[in-house]
Order: C-alpha cells, then sequence, then structure tokens
C-alpha cells in the first residue's frame, strides 16, 4: 500500500520516452490517483519538457538511473523512505532486467514495459527478484487491459460459446512503422535488442494464452524470415544512394524517411513517429538533421537490421486447442489486430475496434462497440496504468490478473517458437522450460 492511503500514489519514472511519456499521461490526467515524483532520463531537452509537464522538483530530475538510485538508497537510509511507491522502466529492452533487479532490491512496486528482457537468463533473474523482494509487478501487456479486449475476454471466459477451439489471430504492424522501428529503429538487430517476435508481439502471445487459460501451451512450431529490407531488394534506380534526403527515386518509395518524418512534421504534426528521433519537440531543422546524420534517414535497404518482418506461430495448448498467429510488416493497418475465435457453439470476429460473436444455437449475431479510452492500444495504456496504480495502492497483485511467472510463462512460449524458426523443429514447451532451467542453473 501507499504510505498514505488517501494521497496519489507516487511514482518514479526511468525513462521519459515515447512509452513513459504515454503512461505517466494517466497521472496528468487523474492526479488524485497517482503523480510523478522523480525521473531519469539521459536526453536533456526529453527530460526537461518531461519535469515541467509534471512540475517535478528539480532535486528529483537525474540524467541516469544510477543516479536516481543511489538518491533512493541515501533517502532511505537517512529518513527510511523510498522516493516512491514505485517505478515505471521505460527505458530500451535489454536494460530492464538490470533495471528492475535493482529497485525490485529497494523495496519499489514495479511496472516495466515489456518485454520483461531480451533473454532467458535476464527473464529468470527478474522473476526471481520480483518474488524475492514481494513486491506489486506488472509488465507492459497492454492489450490486456483494453476496453475492447477486455470485453472480448469476458465473452471468452463466461463460457455461452463453449469451449474454445482455435484463434486465428493477425498483428498487422503497418509498413512505414515497421521500417521506423525495426528497419531504422532501436529494435532493428537482435544483438541490441531482441528478435521482433518478442519485441513487437510478446504481449499478443500473452492475451492468446489469457484466453485460452488454464490450458498450458504443449508444443509450437514457427516460420519467418527477413524477407524485404536486404541490400539486394534496393531498386535499381536508387543507385548508390544510402540516404533518402540524396535519393533520386525517393519519392517513389513507400518507406521514404522524408514521407514518414519530413512531410509530417512541415504539416505540423510533431507526433510519432517524428517525436522519438529527436530529443524534445521535432521541427523542420531537427528532423532534417536527423535524416542527414542518423540512422532514420538511411535507406531501409542499407541499413543493419537483421530482424524478421514476417513471422508466424502455430501453438497447441493441453485443452487440445490451437492457435494460428501471424505478424506481419506489409501492411496499410497500424498494429489493429485482426482475430477469429472458434467455439463449439458460436465465433467472435473481431478487429480491435469492434467485435461481432456468433451464437450457433439462435443463428443470432450481435455486434459490439467497446469505448475506446485514450490514444494508445486502444485504451490498454490507459487501464494498465489505471490498474497498476489501484494494485499498488491497495497491495493486491491480483487487480492486474496476473503476475510475473504467468508473465514469464507467455515469454518462454515466446522464445519456444523462435527456437522453432532457427531450428526447423517442433517445441515440446514443457521440455523446452525445464532444458532452460536447467542449464540456466548450471552456469
Amino acid at each position: 500500500m501507499t504510505s498514505l492511503p488517501n494521497e496519489p500514489v507516487t511514482l518514479a519514472i526511468i525513462g521519459c520516452g515515447q512509452r513513459g511519456t504515454r503512461y505517466t499521461e494517466y497521472a496528468l490526467d487523474h492526479p488524485k490517483k497517482c503523480k510523478v515524483v522523480a525521473i531519469a532520463e539521459p536526453r536533456p531537452n526529453t527530460r526537461d519538457i518531461f519535469a515541467r509537464n509534471h512540475k517535478l522538483d528539480r532535486t528529483l530530475v537525474f540524467s541516469d538511473w544510477q543516479e536516481l538510485l543511489k538518491a533512493s538508497a541515501d533517502t532511505i537510509q537517512t529518513i527510511g523512505k523510498r522516493l516512491a511507491d514505485a517505478v515505471i522502466v521505460a527505458v530500451q529492452d535489454h536494460m530492464h532486467c538490470e533495471v528492475v533487479v535493482a529497485f525490485a532490491a529497494q523495496g519499489y512496486h514495479i511496472l516495466c514495459e515489456k518485454p520483461m528482457a531480451t533473454n532467458l537468463q535476464d527473464c529468470l533473474e527478474m522473476e526471481k527478484a520480483v518474488k524475492n523482494a514481494g513486491i506489486i509487478c506488472g509488465i507492459g501487456h497492454v492489450l490486456r487491459y483494453s476496453p475492447y479486449n477486455k470485453a472480448v475476454t469476458e465473452v471468452v471466459h463466461s463460457g455461452q460459446l463453449g469451449e474454445l477451439i482455435n484463434v486465428v489471430h493477425v498483428e498487422p504492424v503497418g509498413y512505414f512503422h515497421f521500417a521506423h522501428s525495426y528497419v531504422r529503429g532501436h529494435w532493428k538487430k537482435e544483438s541490441e535488442s531482441s528478435f521482433s517476435l518478442m519485441t513487437k508481439s510478446c504481449h499478443d502471445i500473452d492475451i492468446l494464452c489469457h484466453w485460452l487459460s488454464p490450458a498450458l501451451p504443449t508444443r509450437v512450431s514457427s516460420f519467418g524470415s527477413l524477407q524485404h529490407f536486404r541490400k539486394e531488394k534496393k531498386p535499381r534506380a536508387a543507385g548508390a544512394a544510402t540516404r533518402c534526403l540524396e535519393c533520386s527515386v525517393e519519392q517513389d518509395c513507400p518507406y521514404s524517411a522524408k514521407k514518414i518524418y519530413l512531410e509530417p512534421v512541415s504539416r505540423g504534426n510533431t507526433h510519432w513517429p517524428a517525436s522519438t528521433i529527436v530529443d524534445g519537440i521535432p521541427d523542420i531543422e531537427n528532423i532534417t538533421d536527423a535524416l542527414r546524420n542518423g540512422p532514420y534517414g538511411q535507406c531501409v535497404y542499407e541499413s543493419d537490421n537483421d530482424v524478421c518482418d514476417h513471422q508466424v506461430v502455430n501453438i497447441e495448448y493441453s485443452s487440445g486447442a490451437t492457435v494460428s498467429f501471424t505478424m506481419v510488416a506489409y501492411t496499410s493497418l497500424i498494429c489493429e489486430r485482426q482475430t477469429r475465435l472458434h467455439f463449439t457453439h458460436g465465433e467472435i470476429v473481431g478487429d480491435m475496434n469492434s467485435f461481432t460473436v456468433t451464437d450457433f444455437h439462435t443463428g443470432h449475431k450481435t455486434t459490439h462497440h467497446p469505448k475506446k479510452e485514450g490514444s494508445g492500444h486502444g485504451g490498454g495504456d490507459v487501464g494498465l496504468m489505471r490498474t497498476f496504480v489501484e494494485a499498488v495502492r491497495t497491495n493486491n497483485q491480483e487487480l492486474l490478473g496476473t503476475d510475473i511467472s504467468e508473465v514469464l510463462k507467455s515469454h518462454l512460449t515466446v522464445f519456444a517458437a523462435e527456437t522453432s524458426r532457427r531450428e526447423g523443429t517442433v517445441i515440446d514447451c514443457a521440455k523446452f522450460e525445464k532444458d532452460i532451467r536447467a542449464e540456466l542453473e548450471m552456469r
């Protein structure tokens, strides 16, 4: 619980980029529920803007998370109190484990952006740290918390359509979104982050497992590759150009950095994705500089990306149910999942905006239009923040509907799928987990 039950839950934010900013919009909109009291962010303009927006005491504004951690340790030692009730971890994926373990050791409740971590050992260390600390912990599997998915889940778990037999689920990443994040951006190289199924779609696997629960994944197979964003696919007419600003055929390319970043800013749109490639508020000058000198101005066929641009995953569950999941870059839709759930006595067909329930008993079709909240993941960002804050306030992990061990289970399914893709084999999930745990314990 919070130190003062009638006061807002206090938050320290580690990483004030897109995700840190999006989560903390809830604090600005609901100041009686929670408030940001400390931050750590290395980029000076981003840090200053965030601090001003939340009216922070400048003594609690830090340039890196270790400084915040030390200040917290000093405060605990001198007055026996942490700087905040909870920490939101929104740094780059490969940093999650180190940050979570450090703040869990100080007793902070933690909301960590997805994925848990980029490798299995870090995931297991995070699970151990959270359990040992006895803290509330949420992971940014925001799909669970949107009004749309909560309404679908209610129908799924009600039993009114009988037994869930099969799910077909597609994540259309979006052609320019994929180019931004997974060809030019932070998640383009597995060695610097992780494979794209983990970084993009772990929360899809999570909600699929949630719908099929209490059944567990038993076998998984997967296929996929990096098909298009490769040097040999570069149009001949582009010649030796390595940047969009110097390319003679840029205007004909759907992945043009000018089209994705510069042209929207010239029309006054300073939001995503342009807001993520500069420190501070985007303008013509700083965006142009970023395209001339940074990775976001590179030709998509000249980047050093190596993660899959399409992947399918097939999962069999202990109930006998099956799932087919597809993640694909080449879509006009941007992350608007398309889902079909097939039951013994009905079906659900949805697109993240609305879903239609068909009852085979009566032949009756009912279309639902759940209300959207906020702009992130159909309200999932707001929903997760609201739930996490209440879980911290009441010291009740159950409000989140999951815990660190269940999150780890769905991550293990993602790792198993990627192992299948690489090795060309069907993976036994129970054996995979047993072998991984044994291997890591021997290290």
